[in-house]
């Protein structure tokens, strides 16, 4: 199969022709992409396929070497995080760069600290930091807690809540159910049910398990050796589908290697 031609108008975001050496090895080779606006894309694909990669130059970390990124109608060249967050795209990766020791609103003002010299300004920062959890419907004890006293989910859901309140219009989310309970999982889908209801940001997942990804994304891309092989609504997919695709990608594979091993 391949990717759908990607419509011009109303995306917030479009990779086009992406293509990503390091040295030898090929990690994308031609991505078409696009997400549209409060749309939540879901970026599925097994280890190695190249999303993790994709993801680093969406949010600056990296450079493409071939292709155009067009950030809502204007092609743009990313030149680090901090340009990436300026045109606001932000990424919430596994390890969420969450300091434990810190209570919940101290997380959530890292390096964005209000002072009131020559002092931090705790009071402001603890109210908004209350109001900003409350208004997504993010339930914890409290914001005077730390960070290690909280689930997984919990801290997922802080993480999440940080960057949109740092005004993220395009967010990245890398493995956001990974290694949680049903109830932490529950809690996720809560907050990205909540932005998708506003419609105010676009969401990008990239996530292993294809049963989470279709109970929470609009649209499935399915990337494989570099390239974006599958494009489709959630509703017009399945997990069989999914998997019936990587299988038979195994099978291939497996044959090839056989044919390599026979002798000459």
């Amino acid at each position: 199969m391949t990717a759908q031609t990607a419509e011009p108008g109303g995306d917030a975001l479009r990779a086009e022709h992406f293509g990503k050496r390091f040295g030898a090895v090929t990690a994308l080779s031609d991505i078409n992409l696009r997400l549209g606006r409060g749309e939540v894309l879901g970026l599925l694909g097994d280890n190695g396929a190249g999303k993790s990669t994709l993801l680093k130059i969406l949010c600056g970390f990296q450079q493409q070497d071939t292709g155009k990124l067009i950030i809502n109608g204007e092609e743009v060249r990313l030149r680090s995080v901090e340009h990436a967050a300026s045109l606001g795209i932000d990424i919430v990766y596994q390890d969420l760069a969450l300091i434990n020791q810190l209570t919940v609103y101290h997380n959530m003002f890292l390096n964005r600290e209000r002072v009131r010299w020559p002092l931090l300004n705790n009071r402001s920062m603890r109210k908004t930091a209350r109001d900003q959890l409350s208004a997504m419907g993010i339930g914890i004890p409290s914001v005077d807690v730390p960070v290690a006293s909280l689930s997984g989910g919990q801290r997922q859901a802080i993480a999440i809540a940080r960057a949109v309140y740092s005004q993220a219009k395009i967010l990245l989310l890398d493995e956001p159910f990974a290694a949680m309970g049903a109830k932490e999982v529950s809690i996720i889908l809560d907050v990205i049910r909540d932005l998708k209801s506003k419609g105010d940001v676009s969401i990008i997942i990239i996530e292993h398990n294809y049963a989470q990804a279709l109970e929470i994304c609009d649209r499935i891309n399915l990337l494989q050796h570099g390239e974006i092989t599958l494009d489709k609504p959630a509703k017009d997919t399945s997990v069989a589908e999914l998997n019936e695709i990587v299988i038979e990608e195994y099978r291939r594979a497996r044959e090839e290697r056989q044919r390599q091993q026979r002798p000459a």
